[in-house]
């Protein structure tokens, strides 16, 4: 096994969260895009965050699969954006309906996706946290106990 494959978040249940994000930006970017070519003036704000989503989601899903401490605080930063924005965007859907005429993919919590998305970032902060860089070298330089003793 190669040091990037040993390093890789991506493994494990790891792969499983990769394929979840893969999946969600494809989806958000293909539902942003039709919604902005055929009807941005009806909600531009809800459509103009279904972008947003779509981007974070395709930088996510970049950075839980590449090995490396760069890879891994873009992962961070977007997990925790999209945490954010799915509450954010979650709570202004309940309070102001009318600027979201359509469904986006943060819109009240992910509701139009199972609420999945409001779970998503937390389960990749949690397999983040799991997989630090740090963490893993030091687990790495300790080696088992027969190769210690």
């Amino acid at each position: 096994m190669s040091e990037t494959e040993k390093n890789s978040r991506a493994g494990g249940p790891g792969r499983l969260l990769v394929a979840v994000y893969a999946l969600f930006a494809v989806a958000a970017t293909g539902r942003s895009t039709v919604q902005i070519l055929t009807r941005f003036e009806e909600a531009p704000l809800a459509y103009a965050l279904s972008a947003l989503a779509a981007v974070v989601y395709i930088v996510a899903t970049v950075g839980l699969a590449r090995a490396g401490r760069t890879s891994y605080r873009v992962a961070v930063a977007c997990c925790s954006l999209e945490l954010v924005g799915v509450v954010a965007v979650g709570l202004f859907t309940l309070l102001v309906p009318q600027a979201f005429p359509d469904d986006t993919v943060w819109s009240l919590f992910g509701k139009g996706y199972g609420f999945v998305p409001l779970v998503l970032p937390v389960l990749g902060l949690l397999w983040l946290r799991r997989s630090h860089p740090r963490a893993a070298r030091s687990t790495e330089s300790a080696g088992s106990p027969a190769e210690r003793g």
